[in-house]
């Protein structure tokens, strides 16, 4: 792959100007529109002192003009910072200290939470107001970025600590679209609803979608459950992404005639649990495309084009996956850490920004060791089995997060759980459980203890369940669990009910 997506962006824009790339609120963006923008706004960039190389953090929502604006960045061979927009106070100050940017943009409606943040001061600022591509035309005419320069350093979502800065290339970008459309399988004339956000890689791999396959993007604000299928319907999408807990939510959703009144064949994605994929296949009449990758390997690693439920698939093309222990022996009938290498010189990422620990401990001899947990069945399909991280030692063994939620979202009255590992008087750990219960569902946690108890083994079972009205999410709908408190005097406790009992 000797070219970067920019290259493309030009080539389609000088052979097919009115091509159609992108729909936002019924407004048509043609390739040639998103040349040209990105062209003024990479001026702009210059315009304000900054150098090639240099950092520039992005504080916006899903628009047209966000989309140029990320298109100049990287065209310029700066580095895009993307920043959630939900982000404040600490959040917000640890990724502007820490990326150090030259330049901000940021959308009107944030301008007031950069003046305030500590981080920002002294940083130079662009306040958009504008939702649509700018007006004008001028020429920019540096050479374009290599492949392997650095596009992008995104930020991953810190659901149990501190985000780390994963440097993205240009090259990895590309691949991302291309691992896409190996998954989604789009015909040509396909329209895809892209309700993730830019700032997570799930919205930005789709953002290069257009350059690789003959597809049209909607641009959607948001994702809105109740006006979901809605703004799919309208827009006559065939395509939609699903991550974290999306599938459970749509499902959750009062039955409609929208439910079947779509043009949708495929959602693709990842985190479809398998009690809820053949409900979410038939209620609506999409066949679920299961995917498993990280940001630090061109976000896609592996992809289930067979429906087999459950299952994760086989890796891309360009991807080789191995399970090991932790002493790195190959492990080919049970569980193990997915371990990634690749036949792609750069296709895995060049490691995190200012973090030479946390990148000495991910790229190793071996190959990219992930911290997820994964399994072989006998036809060579991945089996994605969570976090090794995000497991609680009690009584001896390892207890996984994902196998506990994953029985707890299976009683009727559980909207969504999560578990973490709580200080215990004697040993390791004990296992405390916080869950959102269904709307009308009354708390009762002596009947869901004894219900999980009738379905765990007894090291498996929680000592502590605690109830919450919602969770604090990430863009993707994953639980942020390092915000989640780990005391125990403010829930209910298996080990005193036994006492008074």
């Amino acid at each position: 792959m000797s070219e970067g997506f920019i290259d493309l962006l030009c080539r389609h824009a000088a052979d097919s100007p009115e091509r159609i790339f992108a729909r936002h609120e019924g407004a048509a963006v043609s390739f040639g529109d998103l040349e040209r923008a990105s062209a003024l706004l990479a001026v702009a960039i210059r315009e304000k002192g900054v150098k090639r190389g240099d950092r520039i953090a992005v504080v916006m929502r899903n628009s047209p003009f966000a989309m140029a604006m990320i298109y100049a960045i990287t065209r310029a061979g700066n580095v895009w910072v993307p920043v959630n927009a939900a982000l404040k106070g600490e959040g917000l100050e640890y990724i502007i200290g820490h990326s150090d940017p030259a330049l901000i943009v940021a959308d009107e409606e944030f301008a007031e939470l950069i003046a305030g943040c500590r981080a920002a001061s002294g940083v130079p600022v662009i306040t958009n107001r504008e939702r649509d591509l700018p007006a004008g035309t001028v020429a920019f005419d540096e050479a374009l970025p290599l492949p392997d320069d650095a596009a992008a350093i995104m930020y991953t979502s810190g659901t149990t600590g501190p985000a780390k800065g994963v440097i993205v290339t240009h090259r990895m970008l590309r691949l991302a679209a291309e691992a896409v459309a190996l998954c989604s399988a789009p015909r040509p004339g396909d329209d895809y609803y892209v309700w993730e956000p830019f700032y997570h890689i799930g919205g930005a791999q789709t953002l290069l979608l257009p350059l690789v396959r003959e597809v049209t993007l909607t641009l959607g604000s948001r994702f809105s459950a109740s006006r979901f299928w809605q703004d799919v319907s309208a827009a006559g999408s065939t395509h939609i992404h699903h991550l974290g807990g999306v599938i459970q939510i749509l499902l959750k959703q009062p039955p409609s005639p929208l439910d079947r009144g779509h043009n949708v064949r495929i959602a693709w994605g990842g985190g479809c649990a398998r009690e809820v994929w053949r409900a979410f296949e038939e209620r609506f009449g999409i066949h679920i495309r299961e995917c498993y990758g990280m940001t630090e390997a061109s976000s896609l690693t592996t992809y289930n084009d067979t429906g087999l439920v459950g299952s994760v698939g086989k890796p891309m093309p360009w991807f080789n996956v191995r399970l090991l222990d932790d002493s790195g022996q190959e492990i080919l009938d049970g569980r193990g850490e997915i371990v990634i290498t690749t036949s792609v010189p750069g296709a895995i990422f060049p490691g995190y920004f200012r973090n030479p620990e946390a990148t000495a401990k991910a790229l190793r001899p071996e190959g990219f060791r992930t911290g997820d947990v994964g399994s072989w069945d006998a036809g060579g399909n991945l089996f994605f089995h969570g976090r090794k991280s995000d497991s609680v030692r009690c009584r001896g063994e390892n207890v996984s997060s994902w196998e506990v939620e994953h029985v707890a979202a299976q009683h009727p009255d559980v909207e969504d759980s999560a578990m973490i590992g709580v200080a215990t008087d004697v040993g390791e750990q004990d296992i405390k459980l916080f869950v959102q219960l269904k709307p009308g569902a009354v708390a009762d946690a002596d009947a869901l203890g004894a219900w999980l108890g009738q379905r765990l083994a007894g090291f498996q079972v929680p000592r502590y369940i605690a109830f919450v009205k919602a969770f604090d999410r990430t863009p993707s709908q994953r639980i942020m669990k390092h915000r989640l408190p780990g005391s125990t005097d403010d829930c209910w406790d298996r080990m005193a009910e036994r006492e008074r009992a």
